[in-house]
């Protein structure tokens, strides 16, 4: 994260107060696990305290959708209905961005993560994801695209229609008003 280097306490307040209720009333989606206990994992890595906040500003929702028993990580992933509403309209990486000749996007999508501080969810995520409930039944969002799509000027993404997870390909450079990204975040 590069603009800010702590949140206020009112900030922190707010934002576990925002990842709490969204943790008790999604218990479905991390059973087993603990709130307190990921309080404290939270309240001492400030960097990834940064990292969630900038997903819930930007739209995520993020919330807790697991936790790896081998390297006692909680893993967050964006929740919202939809792909989040201000990191859409972007092309898939840097290279697509810097070959686009006009109308330009803003950014890209792993720019944009990177700047977060998150992972662009893959695609075995992104399926996880839809077991959990369903997310961009209208949007759609870039997905971690394997390097020799990619070598050839793809990418690739996913939404959920008719009931099923589809992973489409485009060019790497396209961009969407209703096509973002999802992120995942490991604390």
């Amino acid at each position: 994260m590069k603009n800010k280097k702590k949140l206020s306490l009112a900030e922190c307040a707010e934002l576990f107060n925002t990842i709490k209720s969204r943790f008790e009333n999604n218990m479905n989606r991390h059973k087993g696990l603990e709130w307190g206990k990921l309080q404290a994992r939270l309240e001492t890595d400030t960097e990834k305290l940064l990292s969630l906040n900038e997903m819930e500003r930007t739209g995520g929702e993020p919330d807790v959708v697991g936790f790896d028993k081998k390297t006692g990580e909680y893993i967050f992933f964006d929740c919202s209905a939809e792909s989040p509403k201000e990191r859409r309209s972007v092309c898939y990486d840097g290279e697509a961005l810097k070959s686009r000749k006009e109308h330009k996007p803003k950014s890209s999508a792993v720019e944009m993560a990177a700047e977060i501080g998150i992972e662009i969810l893959s695609e075995e995520q992104y399926r996880d994801l839809q077991k959990l409930g369903n997310f961009d039944t209208k949007t759609s969002s870039w997905i971690k695209t394997p390097s020799d799509i990619r070598k050839l000027g793809g990418a690739i993404f996913a939404d959920y229609r008719f009931g099923k997870v589809f992973v489409y390909h485009n060019g790497a450079e396209s961009y969407y008003a209703a096509r973002g990204f999802r992120g995942c975040l490991k604390v």
